[in-house]
């Protein structure tokens, strides 16, 4: 039986709001701003970190990597023009890595040098990186053409490179790629392979790929340019010898990966005095986005929240208003039988109505504003339904909430001083 008075209530309450047609429709106005906002500003949020998450997985999450890194000491020895700096990962360190932990499952070495690369005319600056075959298992890119470095090209010394997607499409002739002669320095390198790269620009995080690479044997790479680098400057000529730039290291079990860095950072500081390395932990990287993405949200979602209040005061207002002019249509309705319930659920229809409504134009207006964002900005943007969903369900929380207090006054006029009310 509570059906049909329902029903009755909800149409009642619906051609009250039509009436008032302009006033429902800017009192609507604070929750579609404040639902478009919260979820215009998550989804910016959302997107943002779910790049650099992306990033970071890239690294490997069993992965370790190890960098050599200038000392300040070696710095203030290159500004006055030493004749030889020597810094940096040795080919020992790796060896040592590999044998003293057992949750280690191989390590890769990486040596990087930067050389002109000539196919006839045309020109390009690589990044020239000496590693092994295990490089392409541990940093997953596909094959855009021919083959990954093999065992044997390590054992021959082979003179073979495998280049970055952007690099082949600068310097390889338009016809013919893999069997191509690539000049490297002094030698010239048969091109292997083509592999797609990792465009590191606008990167918050640097991949362990770039766009202009040529990967060699690390054996060609010690036989054709050895550890010694020589940089010029204005002015000045300096001499490096690094024997590894980068170890990449990966550890079996993902629970050993943070313990296994400790170790290997506690033991790296034994040999290297100079502090002449760094210790990268994409997992560590991982945990740590995530946490900042969880503090993001609530932040983001704080700020957005603040919108919906002040639209929930306004809803409030209105019905405090629309409770003065009504007071006389309230006492009648009081006068012939009419509950104080249902003068309640009159007046939380009206405000469940204004906010509902609110909210599904603020959902179209947050659907809308991301995408102008990820348009004109080029800033990726991730409109989640857990986002929707959320904002929808405030959006009626506060219509009911803030309609409460007005709905309740409403039902506790006394009937003869309303009908007495001009």
């Amino acid at each position: 039986m509570m059906y049909p008075h329902l029903f009755q209530e909800v149409k009642l309450g619906l051609k009250n709001l039509v009436l008032h047609g302009l006033r429902s429709l800017l009192t609507m106005l604070g929750m579609v701003f404040g639902v478009g906002s919260v979820i215009a500003m998550l989804a910016v949020g959302e997107g943002a970190n779910q790049e650099a998450l992306e990033q970071i997985r890239l690294l490997g999450s069993n992965n370790i990597i190890i960098h050599s890194a200038k000392p300040i000491n070696e710095e203030n020895k290159a500004k006055g023009r030493t004749f030889l700096s020597i810094y940096g990962l040795l080919y020992e360190d790796e060896h040592t890595i590999g044998d003293t932990f057992a949750s280690v499952d191989r390590t890769v070495p990486v040596k990087i040098i930067r050389k002109e690369g000539r196919v006839g005319k045309r020109s390009q600056e690589l990044r020239v990186v000496g590693t092994t075959p295990a490089w392409f298992e541990l940093v997953r890119r596909p094959m855009v053409a021919g083959r990954p470095l093999l065992s044997r090209d390590m054992i021959k010394k082979a003179n073979v490179v495998v280049l970055s997607e952007s690099a082949a499409k600068k310097i390889l002739a338009a016809g013919k790629t893999i069997g191509q002669k690539v000049r490297i320095g002094g030698s010239y390198y048969v091109v292997a392979g083509i592999v797609r790269n990792l465009a590191s620009t606008g990167k918050t995080i640097k991949p362990l790929d770039q766009e202009m690479d040529g990967y060699i044997p690390i054996t060609s790479m010690r036989e054709h340019f050895g550890d010694v680098v020589v940089k010029r400057t204005a002015g000045s000529r300096l001499r490096e010898k690094v024997e590894l730039h980068q170890v990449i290291i990966q550890v079996r079990d993902i629970n050993e990966v943070e313990a296994v860095a400790r170790g290997i950072s506690t033991m790296l500081g034994h040999f290297h005095k100079n502090a002449d390395y760094r210790v990268e932990v994409p997992l560590a990287l991982l945990r740590q986005a995530e946490a900042t993405k969880r503090t993001f949200n609530i932040v983001l979602g704080s700020i957005a929240a603040i919108s919906l209040l002040v639209g929930g005061i306004g809803i409030m207002n209105i019905m405090l208003a629309s409770v003065t002019e009504r007071t006389r249509e309230i006492g009648i309705r009081r006068a012939i039988g009419a509950k104080r319930r249902q003068i309640i659920t009159q007046f939380l229809i009206e405000t469940a109505v204004l906010s509902s409504c609110g909210g599904l134009i603020g959902i179209a207006m947050g659907l809308f504003i991301p995408w102008l964002i990820t348009l004109f900005a080029g800033l990726p943007t991730v409109v989640t339904t857990m986002s929707l969903v959320l904002s929808i369900g405030i959006s009626l929380a506060v219509g009911i909430i803030f309609g409460l207090y007005p709905a309740s006054r409403a039902a506790h006029l006394d009937p003869i001083q309303a009908l007495r009310h001009e």
